[in-house]
């Protein structure tokens, strides 16, 4: 009789029942996969972007396949944090998996605001700060590019909540590893990392954006070797816990992540391609310690050997 490895791991002071996570923005409010994926053996699920008010996002086209991966341009179309109170929160009540919501804004205020509703959400258990949005103040800027900024936003949110923290860092920037600490020593309780990478797409006969916005962000597998290398880096750089996203198809992609100092993933993109992958790949992973003969997933967490 096999027994059945530990798969538990902690993420902020949220247990999760298994290290994939769903990533914002590619799962939706969650209940649209309800018929499709068991969503209490999911170890988090974390929900499409919320802002203040309703979005209805960039103008179509807004997604673009590529080489192993897509652009997208949506512009975090979200229902707005009312609606989604009145509207969506209630779907949770009927699951078990820890859920977080991903909030952004233009403004410091905004994400504060955001946080302050959040907190009074008892179905919600922790927020994922999304840092890679334009500051409006700063001529477009995004808050996550330079470390006093990614700071302000944090200090203003951890005013504004009790609930644990998981900042989302943006891979366009020099050295992610200064906004990591600068988050961290903010008050995050993890990072998240990472976001996607500004890209673009050209159509030759007409000589055009094949994005409507120009420019996308890049997901998939093609970026997971970026996503790999700055997980490794940030969490030989923190003290607090990494979540890997980025490119993330398979068991072995998460094994691979968690080696890396990963204490859990995120998969996006790849729930389009197969909308059931989370759950092949907590199959995955459990095959995977067994074969191996590991008895805890922590076991293999930030042991890359070099």
């Amino acid at each position: 009789m096999k027994i059945k490895p530990d798969l538990k791991t902690d993420i902020g002071g949220i247990k999760l029942a298994n290290p994939v996570m769903t990533a914002s923005g590619t799962f939706g409010y969650a209940s649209e996969f309800e018929d499709l994926v068991d969503l209490n053996r999911l170890g988090g699920i974390i929900v499409k972007g919320l802002s203040l008010e309703p979005s209805m996002g960039n103008k179509p086209p807004r997604i673009v396949e590529t080489a192993c991966g897509m652009l997208n341009a949506i512009g975090l179309e979200n229902v707005g944090i009312e609606t989604f109170v009145k509207e969506k929160l209630p779907f949770f009540k009927k699951i078990s998996t820890p859920v977080f919501t991903n909030i952004y804004g233009k403004r410091i205020s905004d994400y504060a605001l955001l946080a302050a509703r959040i907190d009074e959400l008892n179905e919600i258990a922790g927020i994922e700060v999304n840092i890679s949005c334009p500051n409006v103040k700063a001529g477009g800027l995004a808050f996550g590019v330079v470390s006093e900024t990614a700071a302000e936003v944090i200090k203003a949110v951890r005013k504004a909540t009790s609930k644990p923290l998981m900042v989302k860092l943006s891979p366009n920037v020099t050295d992610i590893t200064q906004i990591a600490r600068a988050v961290e020593d903010a008050g995050a309780d993890s990072v998240s990392l990472i976001n996607t990478i500004t890209g673009m797409s050209i159509d030759i006969e007409t000589r055009r954006p094949k994005l409507a916005n120009i420019t996308g962000g890049l997901s998939g597998p093609a970026i997971k070797p970026v996503a790999l290398r700055m997980v490794w880096q940030v969490a030989r750089s923190v003290k607090i816990p990494v979540i890997g996203v980025g490119g993330i198809a398979c068991a072995e992609d998460v094994i691979e992540f968690l080696i890396a100092g990963a204490a859990a993933v995120q998969v996006g993109t790849a729930n389009f391609v197969n909308p059931r992958v989370t759950m092949d790949i907590v199959e995955g992973i459990e095959e995977f310690l067994i074969e191996k003969k590991i008895s805890s997933l922590r076991d293999i967490i930030g042991t890359l050997q070099i």
